[in-house]
C-alpha cells in the first residue's frame, strides 16, 4: 500500500492573539506545527497512510506533538525522543491580513539531534513517498542526516517529494545556503516552491533555465505557489495554471502544508511511485484536477487558526470550486 512518510522537524506553533498592530493585549495559543509534519497531518485527514519520522524532546511539548500527531491518524511509532534539547517552538505573530512572522527558539531543540541510525530499517519501499522540506538543511550534521534519508529513500525505489519551505530566520545569520538547498531539491521527482523562494534560489539565472536545470535533474512535477495567485506547473510536457479559490483570510500557517498534502495525497490515490510520476504529468487533465484539489486544500486552511486542526478532510473541501 502507498503511503507518505514524511521526515523533518515538528515543533509547536504559539500563536498570537493580535493581528496587525492592535493594541489589545497580546497572548499566545499553543498549536502543534512544523512544515513536514503539517503534511504529514494532511495526508492522514485526507484519508491516506501517513507517517511522521523525527524527534521530539523527552518535555511537555514533545508529548503535546506527539499527542496531536497520533489524535489526526498519523503513525508516530518511529518518532525518537531526546532529553539532550527541548522541543523547538516558534512565535508567530500576524499581520491584518493573517501573514505571518516566525521568531523560532530553535536551535537548539530536539529535531536537530535526528541522526542517521535512528531510522528504522526496511522504512522505505518502491510504494512510499518521501516528503522533506529545507529546515533541516540549517546545520551539518542535521543535512547530513537528511540527506541520508533521501539516498535511502531512493535506493528504495521511493518517490521523493521536496517542499523548499525556507525560513531565513533558522540559517546562522539568516543567510540561506541556496546551493544546499538546491541539491536538496535535485533529490526529488516533485518540487514545490513558493514564488519567492524561486526567485532566491535561481539567483542570478533565469527562472526558465533553473527550474529546467531541476528537469534536467530528475524533477518530474515542479509546483510554484504565489499566495493566493495562480499556481503555475511546470514539467517537461509545459506548463499549465491553476487560480486558486477566493476566501477570507485568517491565518496562513499552514496553507503551503495543506496544498502539498492535498496534492501528494492525489499521487497516493493515483498509486503513483517514482517510476509513473512522469508519466501522469503528461496527461494535464488528470494533473489539473490534482492541482485544483490540492489549492481547494490551501484555502480552506487559510480560513481558521493554527496548524493540524485547520487542515482539511474531504468532506470540507466540498463547498470550495477553484
Amino acid at each position: 500500500m502507498t503511503r507518505l512518510i514524511a521526515f523533518g522537524e515538528a515543533l509547536v506553533d504559539m500563536l498570537s492573539s493580535r493581528l496587525g498592530t492592535s493594541s489589545a493585549q497580546e497572548t499566545f495559543t499553543p498549536y502543534a506545527g512544523g512544515a513536514p509534519a503539517n503534511v504529514a497531518v494532511a495526508c492522514a485527514r485526507l484519508g491516506v497512510p501517513s507517517l511522521f519520522v523525527g524527534m521530539l524532546g523527552r518535555d511537555r511539548f514533545g508529548d503535546f506533538i506527539l499527542d496531536e500527531l497520533s489524535s489526526h491518524g498519523v503513525d508516530v511509532s518511529h518518532v525518537a525522543r531526546t532529553g539532550e534539547a527541548k522541543t523547538a517552538l516558534a512565535f508567530v505573530s500576524r499581520d491584518a491580513s493573517g501573514e505571518r512572522r516566525f521568531d523560532f527558539y530553535r536551535p537548539p531543540s530536539a529535531d536537530l539531534l535526528y541522526r542517521p541510525e535512528h531510522l528504522p530499517a526496511n522504512l522505505f519501499d518502491s510504494e512510499s513517498i518521501l516528503h522533506l522540506c529545507s529546515n533541516t538543511l540549517t546545520e551539518e550534521a542535521i543535512t547530513a542526516t537528511t540527506f541520508a534519508v533521501a539516498e535511502r529513500a531512493a535506493a528504495a525505489g521511493a518517490l521523493i517529494s521536496v517542499d523548499a519551505n525556507i525560513r531565513a530566520n533558522l540559517w546562522p545569520g539568516h543567510r540561506v545556503d541556496t546551493a544546499r538547498v538546491t541539491a536538496l531539491l535535485d533529490q526529488a521527482q516533485l518540487i514545490k516552491l513558493a514564488r519567492e523562494e524561486l526567485d532566491l534560489l535561481r539567483g542570478a539565472a533565469s527562472e526558465e533555465s533553473y527550474l529546467q536545470a531541476r528537469l534536467a535533474s530528475g524533477a518530474a512535477l515542479i509546483v510554484i505557489t504565489d499566495g493566493g495567485e495562480p499556481v503555475t506547473a511546470v514539467t517537461a510536457h509545459g506548463q499549465l495554471r491553476v487560480t486558486p479559490p477566493k476566501v477570507q483570510v485568517v491565518d496562513t500557517t499552514a496553507a503551503g502544508d495543506a496544498f502539498i498534502g492535498g496534492l501528494l495525497s492525489r499521487l497516493v490515490d493515483a498509486r503513483l511511485t517514482r517510476g509513473t510520476l512522469s508519466t501522469w504529468t503528461a496527461d494535464e487533465a488528470r494533473m489539473r484536477e490534482s492541482l485544483e484539489f490540492a489549492t481547494r486544500c490551501g484555502a480552506f486552511t487559510v480560513t481558521r487558526p493554527g496548524s493540524y486542526a485547520a487542515l482539511p478532510r474531504r468532506d470540507d473541501l466540498a463547498a470550495l470550486r477553484s
